[in-house]
């Protein structure tokens, strides 16, 4: 009999354990859940229609020349429309279009293309000279972390970094610092230094969204340390406004997506090769987002395909 009860008192503990052991896994898988919707949620609340600030000011300078000149506060506004492309468990793509020129016939101008990726191991970490550094992270680094991948207007590749998303006190807020090349407000004025460590934060606040920058303008050269020029500030805030404001980028976009798609798919694949990448920036004296651009030409899948190919150095 004492034997029985010690059988059936050890069958309930060991089942009462396992029934506390699942239960855990159980809240944790939905807590898991829980914070990935969350995630998911505020990604997804930087798209539509909005009146966009870009501010961006030099802070500090670390220049020994008595005659450096810092770039000057520039203070610019716009109208930007941020289309959902692709709606994934584990990827989204958000692709901006500026909306410029007189309201009642306006320019659409492709603008960058944002990535958000869940748990990526895979990524392309900017160098200088056009040069990407291919590098596979272990999966225990980027646990519960989503990638942003930062596209030129041209589908080619910006910068990249892996981060948490953030959600207390109310808000819901991504950083990350990354290496990346020149912004384009400074690529074709500043050569005095080649590389923008970019400390990025997207933060979802209750007018729409904000970008807030703590930028470093490096000096990169090969077998040196790298040389802190100067810091730059950057903050740029996106009003919601109704999406009815940007029905023309948004047409725009109807009538021409089927071409980025060709162009994603494409850099999909150069990016697939998982190498170290390096682009040409200009192939028959032209950059590529030219080609691309062009309304005749370059937009059959081959012709596309080809002229990627060509900016792809071997």
């Amino acid at each position: 009999m004492s034997f029985n009860l010690k059988i059936n008192k050890t069958y309930k503990m060991k089942t009462s354990l396992y029934t506390l052991l699942t239960l855990l896994f159980s809240i944790s898988a939905i807590s898991q859940t829980s914070k990935k919707q969350k995630d998911q949620e505020a990604i997804k609340k930087m798209c539509g229609c909005y009146e966009v600030t870009f501010n961006f000011a030099e802070t500090f300078n670390y220049s020994n020349d008595s005659l450096y000149k810092p770039s000057k506060t520039k203070v610019d506004k716009g109208l930007e429309w941020a289309q959902l492309v692709t709606d994934e468990s584990d990827k989204i793509q958000i692709q901006h279009l500026l909306q410029v020129g007189n309201p009642a016939e306006p320019v659409i101008v492709k603008h960058w293309r944002q990535d958000w990726l869940f748990e990526n191991t895979d990524l392309y970490t900017y160098n200088v000279d056009n040069e990407w550094t291919f590098e596979e992270l272990p999966a225990s680094e980027v646990k519960g972390q989503w990638t942003q991948k930062v596209h030129q207007v041209d589908d080619s590749p910006r910068y990249e970094g892996s981060a948490s998303w953030v959600h207390v006190d109310g808000k819901s807020y991504w950083e990350n610092t990354t290496p990346a090349p020149l912004a384009r407000r400074e690529y074709t004025t500043r050569s005095d230094y080649n590389l923008l460590m970019r400390g990025n934060r997207q933060e979802i606040t209750d007018y729409g969204w904000l970008h807030d920058q703590d930028n470093s303008k490096i000096i990169r050269e090969s077998d040196k340390e790298d040389v802190l020029l100067a810091k730059e500030k950057g903050y740029n805030t996106y009003k919601k406004v109704d999406d009815s404001k940007c029905s023309v980028a948004a047409q725009w976009w109807k009538d021409n997506n089927q071409k980025w798609a060709l162009v994603r798919t494409k850099w999909d694949e150069v990016y697939g090769r998982n190498k170290d990448l390096v682009l040409e920036e200009k192939v028959d004296n032209k950059p590529l987002y030219k080609f691309l651009f062009e309304e005749e030409g370059y937009n059959a899948e081959a012709e596309i395909n080809g002229v990627i190919e060509s900016f792809v150095k071997k």
